[in-house]
């Protein structure tokens, strides 16, 4: 399985429409949660978060919400960031356009009654997504968010250790990075975030919600 644990400085300029990072002058980092929500493994990141007094950034499945309504309120109602991330968790490179659209509006649709903004933050899954869908999404008032440091807790194949290491090793002021609230990523999420937390503090960064 290959993916950049950080994201290749060649591919945030070729793709400079969609937000890789957040430099700023507070030295604030972006904590953000895939695939939720999920039984036990969301509301488990919750609790640790409200412990830390961290507010982060969710990128919600719509089936997922629709399935799990009362953890999506508690996501709400802490006061962290909601971002759309499909209906179905589809791969853009393999869905055509109009398809895909129709997915991010069902999940938008199903998000709605629960907070009175529209949902401006977009993550596609896969991090896969076409220059047309990109920019049909974005002249609907959507912001592409991808991420800098991508912490690979959904790969099996990796010890929680080494998820901990991609979690902190190149993290740098403006970092957007990615954590998965799934059942998939949940033991090397679950040993991995209370570190990588704790070693973020230490170097002073401060924690923010896209928007």
């Amino acid at each position: 399985m290959f993916y950049w644990v950080k994201t290749n400085r060649f591919i945030k300029w070729l793709f400079s429409n969609q937000v890789w990072s957040v430099p700023n002058s507070e030295n604030k980092i972006y904590l953000t949660f895939d695939d939720g929500p999920t039984p036990e493994v969301t509301e488990w990141v919750l609790e640790l978060l409200k412990k830390e007094e961290i507010k982060a950034t969710f990128f919600c499945i719509g089936k997922n919400i629709s399935d799990n309504p009362t953890i999506f309120k508690k996501v709400i109602a802490e006061k962290h960031a909601i971002g759309n991330h499909t209906f179905n968790h589809v791969n853009g490179w393999q869905t055509s356009t109009n398809n895909y659209l129709e997915e991010v509006n069902r999940c938008s649709v199903i998000s709605k009654p629960f907070f009175s903004e529209h949902c401006q933050l977009f993550r596609p899954p896969y991090g896969k997504i076409t220059p047309t869908q990109s920019k049909k999404l974005r002249k609907l008032g959507y912001q592409i968010i991808m991420w800098d440091l991508l912490t690979a807790d959904f790969d099996a194949s990796i010890s929680p250790k080494k998820c901990f290491e991609n979690a902190t090793k190149k993290v740098t002021n403006g970092s957007i990075i990615v954590f998965h609230d799934s059942k998939k990523a949940f033991v090397n999420m679950k040993y991995a975030l209370p570190k990588a937390i704790e070693y973020y503090k230490s170097k002073g960064f401060q924690f923010d919600t896209l928007h």
